[in-house]
């Protein structure tokens, strides 16, 4: 092999270590440490809807027992299920539920955004992530996607399709959480 063959091949193997590096986290962290129910909740950013457009993270709610619903306006199942998201925060929000449903909806659409929710009555919190880039923190594969998370950061419920959040089993769930003392 003569000299030139060998810094190629070193300047190669250089930029694949440094491309596994750089790109390693991005594309196999989720297979790494997969977002499955007894798992740690994966932070998120999103901005809130209001003139302020703060930007809120998973911290803002530590201690908090959240159901996290990550769904668009586009999406017909999210449209099915939020009345029934509405009905649960309407009976478990006093008694410290937080509801955060986070939007990720195109840039732009804040408005659109805001017009879904008031269309369906909603009082709970709704967040806009435009970025979209809670769905790979959560691994999310379709809308819409729900994570029900424990006063410990834990992820206690995962729901991967429109589902009847103000079912039996369901406010069941949310009790027993409501009832544990934070850690």
């Amino acid at each position: 092999m003569t000299r030139k063959q060998q810094l190629v091949g070193a300047s190669i193997a250089i930029v694949a270590a440094a491309s596994g590096l750089f790109f390693g986290d991005k594309y196999f962290h989720d297979e790494m440490f997969p977002v499955v129910v007894g798992t740690d909740a994966p932070d998120f950013t999103a901005k809130t809807l209001d003139a302020s457009a703060r930007r809120k993270t998973l911290a803002d709610y530590r201690g908090q027992v959240v159901l996290l619903n990550v769904w668009a306006t586009w999406c017909l199942p999210c449209r099915v299920e939020m009345p029934s998201i509405e009905k649960l925060h309407q009976a478990y929000g006093p008694k410290g539920l937080k509801i955060v449903a986070i939007s990720i909806d195109d840039p732009g659409t804040d408005a659109q955004v805001r017009d879904f929710a008031k269309s369906f009555g909603l009082t709970f919190e709704i967040l806009h992530d435009p970025t979209n880039k809670i769905t790979g923190g959560y691994q999310i594969t379709g809308y819409p996607e729900t994570f029900v998370i424990g006063r410990d950061g834990v992820i206690r419920k995962k729901v991967m399709q429109a589902t009847d959040w103000n079912s039996p089993e369901n406010r069941g769930l949310i009790e027993r959480l409501l009832s544990e003392k934070a850690g």
